[in-house]
């Protein structure tokens, strides 16, 4: 006796998981992520001492010399920040934008998640990471519950 096989659901049917858009919205968010904790991390060690160097961010990223070399390189060709060998790394206008940006992003994440009643060491971990992947909706949304 044969079973019976049941169609299969049409995609009307079962909400998508993971469509094509999705995984490449994702795609962007980690590009963008190393540009602005880099940019971010720069701007830390320029507001501290006055200077940064890749010595600092190999560091503070726990990182090899070459990692953060190649690093710098890409966001130098992006127009993120200017360096030359035996000179400190600066933010350009672009890359001053995208630190305050992401500095902004990760201080209302890291407010929100406390009001949640989160610790604060692990909402300033958890934060380091949601604030690459939340969309601009949902950042306004975290405000108006902070706002409210």
């Amino acid at each position: 006796m044969k079973k019976r096989m049941e169609p299969a659901p049409s995609t009307k049917e079962v909400a998508p998981r993971g469509t094509a858009a999705d995984h490449a919205r994702l795609r962007v968010q980690h590009a963008t992520e190393r540009a602005e904790d880099y940019c971010e991390a720069i701007q830390d060690a320029i507001e501290a001492s006055g200077a940064c160097r890749v010595v600092y961010l190999a560091r503070r990223f726990g990182l090899s010399h070459v990692t953060v070399s190649r690093t710098i390189a890409r966001l130098q060709r992006e127009g993120l920040l200017e360096t030359a060998p035996y000179k400190p790394i600066e933010l350009t206008p672009k890359g001053r934008k995208l630190a305050d940006a992401a500095r902004a992003r990760h201080e209302l994440v890291h407010a929100f998640l406390l009001k949640l009643g989160v610790d604060d060491a692990t909402a300033r971990i958890d934060a380091e990471g949601i604030e690459h992947h939340v969309s601009p909706a949902t950042m306004q949304a975290f405000a108006r519950f902070l706002n409210s």
